[in-house]
């Protein structure tokens, strides 16, 4: 199975040396010093005490990888539009797309079913240029559970959590997902093929589209939050207008408000991904993470005051530093 990963940090570094050690016929799509350091010396990760190397392809330049059986898009969301148009030298009409993005997926509504089915979202996608460039039908949704930071070009430390869940739009066991799954688990991922994948997106979703941008607000970690008397009201407020929103929408919560939020206190000392770019200045994934979700709710018609006024600071937070849009 010939598999290109678009993106070369911490999560597309990880997968990549993993999948090369276990001798996938795997391209990175990288760029600047990262695609040298690559090319030079492959892809160091350090992980449960050891170091390993893995040696996969790169190249910068998506023609020179040819045709794909699966192209994972290992960007922040907000860069997922422009490299869109970009990929078409790897797509053939068998390829998967699967979309390791943090967020809210564009192609959401595709095979969803009812009065929404092939909705575009513009928040996600911009003018539709996923939906044109991809294609609804090459979708594969997927669920990033690893921790993971790249300290230097094509150098990644993991720091927790191996899954990778998968999941067709139409909720089918289809074989490309299959032999996804398969080649993945190769590697030493678990990778899970989820009948109701937007469940699972929403799941992850409802912590990220409460905790991000609270953090980056407040400078607070993830058990700072959980545990102060003011803020987690402010978090349970947003997650309860997201859960309304998921339930319009026939997703099923398998698990209670308050024991997310203590399950993300549990996590203790993270800085949020959202927090760590703005320490970064690294444009921020405001769209996918909190205003997909006000796009989403004005969809079914439910009123989020909650997320309007997280997201209202939020922008403004980034847009002071430059960071937003």
């Amino acid at each position: 199975m010939k598999i290109a990963i678009y993106g070369a940090g911490a999560i597309g570094g990880y997968l990549g040396c993993e999948l090369a050690r276990a001798g996938a016929d795997v391209t990175m799509i990288a760029r600047n010093e990262t695609l040298a350091a690559i090319r030079s010396n492959g892809i160091t990760l350090h992980i449960d005490g050891e170091t390993r190397v893995g040696r996969p392809d790169a190249t910068d330049r998506p023609a020179e990888a040819g045709l794909q059986d699966a192209v994972i898009v290992a960007v922040k969301a907000n860069a997922a539009p422009v490299i869109a148009p970009v990929m078409a030298p790897m797509l053939g009409p068998d390829t998967a797309v699967v979309t390791a993005v943090n967020g809210v997926p564009w192609w959401y509504f595709h095979e969803h079913g009812g009065a929404l089915a092939g909705t575009r979202l513009g928040t996600v996608d911009p003018g539709g240029v996923q939906w044109q460039a991809i294609g609804p039908e090459r979708a594969i949704g997927c669920v990033v559970y690893p921790a993971a930071e790249a300290i230097a070009p094509g150098v990644i430390r993991h720091i927790s959590l191996n899954r990778f869940s998968l999941g067709e739009p139409d909720g089918s066991r289809s074989d490309r997902v299959r032999r996804l799954s398969d080649a993945l688990k190769a590697a030493g991922f678990s990778a899970p093929v989820r009948p109701r994948i937007r469940e699972e997106i929403w799941l992850k979703l409802w912590g990220n589209l409460s905790f991000n941008p609270v953090s980056a607000l407040t400078g607070a970690t993830l058990g700072q939050m959980a545990d102060d008397p003011l803020i987690r009201p402010v978090i349970a407020a947003t997650m309860a207008e997201a859960q309304t929103v998921g339930e319009a929408l026939g997703v099923s919560f398998g698990v209670g408000l308050d024991k997310r939020i203590d399950g993300a206190g549990k996590v203790g000392a993270h800085r949020t991904s959202m927090l760590q770019d703005l320490d970064a200045g690294r444009k921020m994934e405001i769209d996918a993470l909190v205003c997909a979700v006000q796009e989403l709710a004005r969809l079914v018609g439910i009123e989020t005051p909650a997320i309007d006024t997280v997201t209202a600071m939020i922008k403004m937070r980034a847009q002071v530093d430059g960071l937003y849009p």
